[in-house]
């Protein structure tokens, strides 16, 4: 799509959180076509539906005490530029790209040393600014990846969150390693498929719904573990000749399961932990961490751009099985329809289609 250059306003409809209750609202809008010097303006194929879509759908406490309403949501997408600003020469017009959803300053401690997925001022859209569940968005040039036009779009919407799952699982060697993945929501699974393809030895997946747990076996799990009916620390260490995991990589944020994942791990192993626990975790420091001798790494988000050239990678190498992770198709008027899904539990990832616009 090129665009006009008389063309100085764009209709578009937009998923809205804009009440404090649970729901999201489908919106027109109009977008100018001004740009500043570095940003771009890109024109949505795909979206994805994310975890942090669902806490704003119910509007948790979370929720609560982070946006600002009215917020159009989503941060997963990919798309084509259709405007570039001034200043812009590392992607141009025509290119398909994906987003880095962290806008970070480029100017803080960490940033300057290579370490911008820990800025202190990182923006999230979709969060902290206007999201991509929408017809187009802006977005600093520095922030798009550009994609190859012969991967399928739908995959290419997945990379921000597949990036959480590289960046998880990729911090400590997994090859030849028992591997325990903690929570099988749609990222837990996608580290079923990393780990796979990564070269694990055993892949130990632990999830309370059996959907998830079926799924994780689909996409090939070893062993899956119900948490609920099984004594888990008991069932690592057998399936581990007793010594516990390698490596743990921990979605499931929740209290009691990273209590007992410290029970199982291997002394000299690894957790990475992504999920994100609503209750203050007790561990025994002494017995469990220092003299196991373990290391424990804090994931936030993407390394940028280390991990996003990790998924690239792996997606070209054709290891992974993404099209069974999409599960489910919607056009943005079944938003709150998709959001029920994502709560549920039933379900992969979901992608999310723009609506049609009469001009």
């Amino acid at each position: 799509m090129k665009l006009s250059s008389d063309v100085k306003t764009l209709k578009m409809k937009v998923v809205v959180k804009d009440k404090p209750e649970k729901g999201f609202s489908l919106q027109e809008r109009v977008i100018s076509t001004d740009l500043k010097a570095d940003e771009v303006l890109v024109k949505i194929n795909t979206a994805s539906f994310c975890g942090t879509d669902y806490h704003i759908y119910i509007y948790d406490n979370w929720a609560k005490n982070r946006l600002q309403l009215p917020l159009v949501v989503g941060h997963e997408f990919s798309g084509e530029v259709i405007k570039v600003g001034s200043d812009v020469t590392r992607v141009k017009v025509g290119d398909i790209v994906s987003a880095e959803t962290h806008i970070i300053c480029d100017e803080c401690e960490f940033c300057l040393r290579g370490e911008g997925h820990i800025c202190e001022n990182t923006k999230i859209i979709g969060v902290d600014t206007d999201g991509c569940f929408a017809n187009y968005i802006k977005m600093p040039a520095a922030n798009c990846f550009v994609n190859s036009k012969d991967i399928d779009p739908l995959i290419l919407s997945l990379q921000e969150p597949l990036g959480n799952a590289v960046h998880t699982m990729n911090h400590f060697d997994i090859k030849g390693k028992d591997v325990v993945i903690l929570g099988c929501g749609p990222i837990g699974l996608m580290a079923v498929d990393v780990s796979r393809a990564l070269g694990a030895k055993k892949v130990i997946a632990i999830e309370v719904k059996e959907y998830r747990r079926n799924f994780a076996k689909e996409l090939g799990a070893d062993v899956v573990i119900d948490p609920i009916n099984e004594d888990v620390v008991i069932r690592v260490l057998e399936e581990t000749n007793g010594r516990g995991a390698d490596v743990i990589g921990e979605f499931s944020g929740n209290k009691v399961a990273i209590e007992k994942a410290f029970k199982y791990i291997k002394a000299g192993g690894g957790i990475s932990m992504l999920g994100l626990p609503a209750e203050n975790i007790e561990i025994d420091l002494s017995k469990d961490v220092i003299y196991k001798g373990i290391s424990i790494y804090g994931v936030t988000g993407r390394r940028i751009y280390d991990t996003w050239y990790q998924v690239k990678e792996l997606i070209e190498s054709g290891k992974l099985n993404l099209e069974k992770i999409i599960t489910h198709k919607f056009y943005l008027r079944d938003i709150n329809k998709a959001a029920e899904i994502m709560g549920s539990g039933e379900c992969g990832k979901i992608i999310l289609l723009p609506e049609e616009i009469d001009e």
